[in-house]
């Protein structure tokens, strides 16, 4: 076969296919060439496509700045290269495309040239983003109890780890909030699970309300005991949201006429604060306001019991202090 009749054969074939094929040429940069298949998926006309300038601006502007530097910088560097971004259709709409280029170089060494394809990655990129939308689900599901609506103790031992290591570089105060239903299997034993299990909705509600800043974290700790953890929250402040957890769970009027403390549901509380240390450890503060709740549970219910938790630093102060 002749020159000539080769490259119709090439022609051909580049244009059967659904992939775009372009050039442009370095100097100029100008368009050597760009398949008809532009139209069509575009609706560009091919001949619309005269400078890379065309190729710019028909580009997604959020896309547009980090594709043309990635493309000018790496052709330069004469290395083949891939960019995904939103390519602009003559309706106004966008559609995903993958440009996969090619640095050609003349005898010397210079870039002479870029020859590609455009592929339409339309399909792959919204099933990529079900996907993203997927796992973004099942991440919340397994941070989320099922059945209250609020967070899990998963959760809680994750937020409660990373405000103590924030606490502790900031020294700002931590305070922690652990309540527990009053006198629930008795609730569970009167009403039924069923009942019992709109009980602890309506409570994790009430205390999604009660804490409302942007990192007040509210979770169900196990079984009916709740946590809540306030990050840059002293003593005074938390004895107040410890107030309002109490005061909302009463508004919700829930009978409860197996309680020997009110014929209404009412919860108990331990609360504490503390500005840690770097030797203070977030169990032994755990472990601290759980004894509180168990104090508030032996003193008469449906109260709190409160104390300022003495970080380590602050213990080997005062025994400096004192010796």
């Amino acid at each position: 076969m002749s020159e000539t009749t080769d490259q119709a054969v090439y022609k051909t074939l580049l244009e059967s296919t659904q992939a775009i094929p372009w050039k442009i040429d370095w100097k100029t940069m100008t368009f050597a060439y760009i398949g008809p298949q532009i139209e069509s998926l575009l609706g560009w006309a091919q001949a619309s496509w005269v400078s890379a300038e065309d190729w710019a601006t028909r580009m997604h502007p959020e896309d547009r700045e980090k594709v043309v530097d990635l493309c000018i910088s790496q052709s330069q560097n004469g290395v083949d290269h891939e960019a995904d971004y939103r390519a602009l259709t003559a309706a106004g709409d966008y559609v995903w495309i993958r440009d996969v280029v090619h640095v050609v170089r003349d005898d010397n060494g210079e870039v002479e040239s870029l020859i590609g394809f455009m592929f339409d990655i339309s399909e792959r990129k919204k099933t990529e983003e079900q996907l993203l939308t997927l796992q973004k689900q099942l991440e919340e599901y397994s941070y989320k109890d099922g059945l209250t609506g609020v967070a899990n103790r998963r959760m809680f031992d994750t937020v409660l780890a990373s405000e103590w290591a924030n606490a502790q570089r900031t020294r700002q105060p931590l305070s922690l909030i652990l309540l527990d239903i009053d006198h629930f299997k008795q609730y569970n034993d009167h009403y039924g699970h069923i009942q019992g299990d709109d009980c602890l909705k309506h409570v994790g509600q009430a205390l999604s309300r009660a804490a409302s800043r942007p990192r007040d974290f509210v979770g169900r700790f196990g079984g009916e005991e709740f946590v809540l953890v306030l990050p840059e929250t002293d003593e005074a402040a938390a004895r107040h949201i410890a107030e309002r957890c109490r005061q909302q769970v009463r508004q919700q009027r829930i009978p409860h006429e197996r309680s020997s403390v009110s014929p209404m549901l009412t919860i108990s509380l331990g609360v504490s604060t503390i500005v840690p240390g770097a030797q203070d450890r977030a169990l032994d503060f755990l472990n601290a306001v759980d004894k509180l709740l168990y104090q508030a549970k032996q003193r008469g219910r449906d109260r709190l019991e409160m104390a300022r938790t003495a970080s380590r630093s602050e213990l080997d102060d005062a025994a400096d202090a004192r010796a």
